[in-house]
């Protein structure tokens, strides 16, 4: 199956012009980037775990000071997480139905295709989780999230353009003599759907039941699933779901937003496991776990 899909399989298309090139090389700036900047505890994106105000520290250069935003510049960490998720959520929604409601939509907009829906899909997860699977006490600082939500939205818009921007759709893209690609893809994705979320609920089921020591809650080593060999298995089914969006969508800028994500998730899975390391003994966490990828990484 494999062969025969090379053989069939198109090379993936890009933008064409100036505009598609300076596009890739931001993009490629950004693969070459990201994993240096999650794996620097100063650099990082501080939400979650690593937000200044959950535990981490930030310091200046001059002073050297511990610098903590005060309640005014932050936002709870739940409400900090929907920002990131949902405005891509509802651009990608956006997208897909406005044709629909539209009767004479703009030629400049993308028509609603596959990888668009698969956007939908996996941002609609991430709210949905966050509002009813995870447990959030901390608080975040607004700027980082901001940013991220801003992100994730123009990641969707590339990928509408990019999947939808000829105007075909979903009915050709399904109607293709051979496609292979398009099953491998949605496979893909469907996989890393499921398995990011098994493991999500695993770490809810952790801190549903953290540990109490002098009113203060104790963090719990992850366990259960790919836990077992790695750190950070929800960002390895993440990946593989992003890498189900690029083969169906088969473009060059696609790609990239997958290589992104790989090189972000790939530095914040090792400042994930060396922020196990640093919590929990050698029984509860070995040294030796890898940090993404059991065996390799």
């Amino acid at each position: 199956m494999v062969p025969s899909l090379l053989q069939t399989m198109e090379l993936p298309s890009t933008f064409s012009g100036n505009g598609g090139i300076a596009l890739s090389v931001l993009q490629l700036a950004v693969v070459a980037t990201s994993y240096s900047t999650e794996t620097n505890s100063e650099t990082r994106a501080k939400y979650s775990k690593f937000s200044a105000i959950n535990g981490a520290t930030s310091t200046t250069a001059t002073t050297k000071q511990q610098v903590t935003p005060t309640t005014a510049q932050t936002w709870p960490s739940r409400f900090a997480m929907m920002v990131i998720y949902t405005p891509a959520l509802l651009v990608s929604t956006l997208i897909l139905i406005l044709p629909f409601v539209i009767t004479d939509p703009s030629p400049n907009l993308p028509s609603p295709s596959l990888p668009t829906a698969l956007c939908v899909i996996h941002f609609a997860k991430r709210c949905l989780e966050v509002l009813f699977l995870h447990s959030y006490s901390g608080r975040t600082d607004r700027s980082t999230p901001s940013i991220i939500g801003v992100y994730y939205a123009l990641v969707t818009v590339l990928i509408a353009y990019a999947s939808g921007g000829n105007g075909d759709g979903i009915s050709a893209l399904l109607s293709e003599p051979n496609n292979q690609r398009i099953t491998i893809g949605t496979t893909l994705f469907c996989v890393g759907l499921i398995g990011n979320w098994y493991h999500h609920y695993l770490l809810a089921k952790l801190r549903n039941t953290k540990q109490k020591t002098d009113n203060e809650s104790k963090y719990v080593a992850p366990n259960g699933g790919l836990f077992e060999y790695v750190a950070t298995p929800h960002y390895l089914f993440e990946l593989i779901g992003w890498l189900g969006v690029a083969i169906v969508s088969n473009h060059l800028n696609v790609y990239l937003v997958f290589a992104s994500m790989a090189s972000y998730l790939g530095g914040r899975s090792v400042a994930q496991n060396e922020f196990n390391r640093g919590r929990f003994g050698e029984r509860e966490w070995p040294r030796d776990r890898r940090n993404l990828i059991p065996f390799v990484f």
